[in-house]
């Protein structure tokens, strides 16, 4: 079987759960199946719940992951609406690899590539608005928005007025031909292109990444974890300071308001720990074999006991 994705901080991710004995492990974003089938070979008595939005995807990992068959349960899903799909009382560790995988990035179908013949960028092929639909569709603005929010890029009015004004005469088809619209020029102090830029914000709007992200966050947040263990590897500045933001937020033990003199929350609060204090990226070894983990960044997060 050849396998269509390397999955990134392999080693890292299996030293962050080496300690895991029995329990459930969940693989929020199952992609091709690497992170899993490791976990499951390096433990017999873990049972592994995976799910992905990605059709194609998942079909690949269960014929991949057949011989656990019997420790596996696969779901199609979002991973923002997991928590409503499974129990969760049990479960010891969580990974949630949130970056697009090489498959969905060289498959000439998905669109997702800078010269790709097509304009489509959804994870999930049942949603119905595709990168075709915002590039053709979106008003000025509301492109020079989304660029702006979801690339960080300084001229993004002017982008979105080159877009508009190339779609009046014929809808733009391809990424290739958006591509050819937007340049190669680099965005200022950044070493990749504005046209890599504008494809992020695209695909993050596409969908809905940051909101699907903070929506993960958010239930993790209500639900009662005991002693297990959250890793979420991030690709771009956006995503990671979101996660960040929300690690710091629950290992507070005092939540009362900034100005308050004296503690009245009780300062015991924190749903737990930050394990990594510096963020986790790739080996120079792992990047010069996988130049697309060079932006990945892994945090980590243990839930000891939410029950007060």
């Amino acid at each position: 079987m050849e396998i269509p994705h390397i999955p990134v901080l392999l080693n890292e991710v299996n030293k962050v759960f080496k300690s895991l004995n029995t329990g459930y492990f969940l693989d929020c974003t199952l992609g091709f199946g690497g992170h899993s089938e490791s976990i499951l070979e390096n433990h017999p008595n873990i049972k592994l719940i995976a799910c992905d939005q990605d059709e194609e995807a998942l079909e690949f990992s269960k014929k991949r992951l057949e011989k656990f068959k019997n420790r596996t349960q696969f779901l199609s899903s979002n991973f923002s609406q997991i928590f409503d799909k499974i129990p969760y009382e049990n479960l010891k560790g969580i990974l949630a690899d949130i970056g697009v995988s090489s498959y969905q990035l060289d498959n000439n179908n998905r669109g997702f590539n800078l010269n790709s013949d097509f304009l489509d960028m959804r994870m999930d092929q049942k949603i119905k608005t595709s990168a075709f639909d915002i590039v053709n569709s979106y008003t000025c603005d509301q492109l020079a928005f989304i660029f702006e929010k979801y690339g960080e890029l300084n001229d993004a009015n002017f982008i979105a007025e080159k877009i508009c004004q190339t779609r009046i005469k014929n809808p733009i088809k391809s990424a290739k031909e958006l591509q050819n619209i937007i340049g190669t020029a680099k965005q200022k102090h950044r070493k990749v292109s504005k046209a890599t830029l504008v494809f992020q914000a695209i695909r993050i709007e596409v969908n809905q990444e940051l909101e699907v992200l903070k929506n993960f966050l958010e239930k993790l947040e209500k639900i009662k974890l005991k002693d297990c263990i959250l890793a979420i590897i991030c690709f771009h500045s956006l995503e990671d300071r979101i996660v960040k933001t929300y690690f710091k937020k629950w290992a507070k033990n005092c939540i009362c308001d900034e100005r308050i003199l004296r503690c009245e929350c009780g300062n015991n609060n924190a749903l737990g720990e930050i394990l990594n204090k510096k963020v986790i990226t790739p080996s120079k070894i792992e990047i010069s074999q996988n130049p697309r983990s060079s932006c990945a960044k892994m945090r980590l997060f243990h839930f000891k006991n939410m029950e007060k």
